[in-house]
């Protein structure tokens, strides 16, 4: 038995042992070829709309744009619906304009003064009130640098805020609400449209002989005494810009002629009254303004007394002086 033992093994021992399969596991499956089948998408019924081109649609809501602010322009007499919708369409479209003379308060102040006076005297009322504001504040921004060198120019480089709105143009509306409510009859209805347009013809007179005294007055003499005081010193007078004054006054009152408002007669009432109220003005100033007990006697409180005594002597000489040309 131990013999045995000792005998070599078979060949078949001797062999290398056989090779195994890689082990799968269960999850593993043979792959198996799919076939991708594209299906088409059901394509909807369309729905059939009988609607215009949109070029089309679009000019013809342009044409009625057209005619409903034709409506507005042309309203005669003025309502109070086209004022608004007029003033609205201009204020838009003159944004830029307004934005450089007014500030945002003086822009919404600027709108009631143009909404009461289009209600009251139409377009050719309105224009004459954009004039002005467009001289006045071209006259404003003449070498405001300087100016503000000098401590005299306006604040907010020259836009000027609801202050001014009011105080430019209190007694022009005085007459429009006046005109608008037929105070006094068909008499006097030429009566506030004059006022009205004196009203503008003083405060252009006003702000253009300020502003150009301010920026090219060699000398600036004191109304009272005629002494010699600093530009923009208030109360104070230059010739040049008495003289730009007197012609800015005429200037506007030819505007006002042109579009109907006031005749000749009326444009030179119209600069006279403006020169007697500025030279009233520039009394005040040097006589009261920034004197002790008089602190509420500020610009535009003076302003506005400034314009309404040329409207108020404009309607004063018409009537008593020139009334025999208008019966």
């Amino acid at each position: 038995m131990a013999f045995s033992l000792l005998l070599p093994l078979p060949n078949s021992f001797s062999s290398p042992p056989p090779r195994l399969r890689p082990f799968s596991s269960p999850n593993s499956f043979p792959s198996i070829p799919i076939t991708k089948t594209l299906v088409a998408p059901t394509s909807r019924p369309r729905v059939s709309r009988s609607l215009p081109p949109p070029s089309s649609l679009s000019l013809q809501d342009l044409s009625v744009l057209q005619e409903s602010l034709f409506d507005l322009f042309l309203a005669s007499p003025p309502t109070w619906k086209s004022a608004i919708g007029s003033n609205l369409v201009i204020f838009l479209l003159g944004s830029p304009v307004l934005v450089s003379g007014l500030s945002a308060s003086g822009i919404g102040a600027a709108f009631l003064l143009g909404t009461l006076t289009w209600r009251a005297f139409g377009s050719a009322g309105f224009l004459l009130v954009a004039t002005y504001f467009v001289v006045g504040t071209a006259a404003t921004k003449l070498k405001i640098t300087q100016k503000e060198a000098l401590g005299v120019a306006e604040k907010r480089q020259g836009r000027r805020g609801p202050g001014s709105v009011i105080g430019s143009s209190a007694a022009g509306c005085v007459c429009a609400l006046l005109s608008i409510y037929g105070i006094g009859g068909a008499s006097f209805a030429a009566l506030w449209q004059l006022g009205f347009v004196a009203n503008f013809c003083t405060k252009l007179s006003d702000t253009v002989s300020s502003e150009i005294g301010k920026a090219y007055g060699r000398t600036a003499y004191l109304v009272t005494t005629f002494k010699v005081v600093p530009r923009g010193t208030e109360g104070a007078v230059s010739v040049e810009g008495t003289v730009a004054g007197l012609l800015a006054s005429i200037f506007l009152g030819s505007v006002g002629y042109f579009l109907g408002e006031v005749d000749i007669p009326q444009v030179a009432i119209c600069v006279v009254a403006s020169q007697i109220a500025n030279f009233g003005e520039s009394l005040i100033g040097a006589a009261l303004q920034d004197k002790e007990g008089f602190q509420w006697l500020n610009n535009d409180v003076v302003n506005v007394l400034n314009i309404s005594i040329g409207s108020i002597l404009a309607v004063v000489m018409q009537q008593f002086m020139l009334g025999h040309w208008h019966p």
